[in-house]
């Protein structure tokens, strides 16, 4: 979704369910079920018609990586997990309160990190890329 917002940033209007889905690869059905979500938090709007579709609400330095974690329903960070939740024994009761103490401190420091970084940032990031990129070919040409 990160990558979707700079893109609708960049846009030169909305862009519809289908292009953002073409360009991701996915579903349209996807694309507006999560933009919905990003919707009821401000951070996009929808105008329907035959112009309409899908534009940024704030401006990329106004939007925090949090943000659109927060709007996605702050989904799971990490894929591992504990095998067994409820463990008979000692031995994996130990190991699963070690993980699961690891783990609440791993989100905790990605979340705070996620408060500091804006879409704005990342935008800047790609444009420093991009000019590389570009001048590097220049050089090569």
């Amino acid at each position: 979704m990160l990558h979707l917002l700079i893109h609708l940033d960049r846009a030169e209007g909305p862009m519809t369910s289908e292009a953002a889905a073409a360009m991701l690869g996915t579903n349209a059905v996807v694309v507006r079920r999560t933009l919905a979500g990003l919707r009821e938090a401000g951070i996009v709007r929808s105008t329907k018609g035959h112009a309409g579709g899908w534009t940024l609400s704030r401006p990329l330095d106004d939007l925090r990586m949090l943000d659109v974690y927060k709007a996605l329903g702050e989904p799971r960070i990490f894929a591992i997990g504990l095998a067994d939740p409820a463990p008979q024994c000692l031995v994996e009761q130990a190991v699963n309160a070690s993980m699961s103490e690891a783990l609440h401190r791993a989100e905790r420091l990605l979340v705070e990190q996620l408060s500091t970084i804006t879409l704005g940032d990342i935008a800047a990031d790609f444009d420093r890329r991009l000019r590389g990129h570009l001048e590097g070919r220049a050089e090569h040409a």
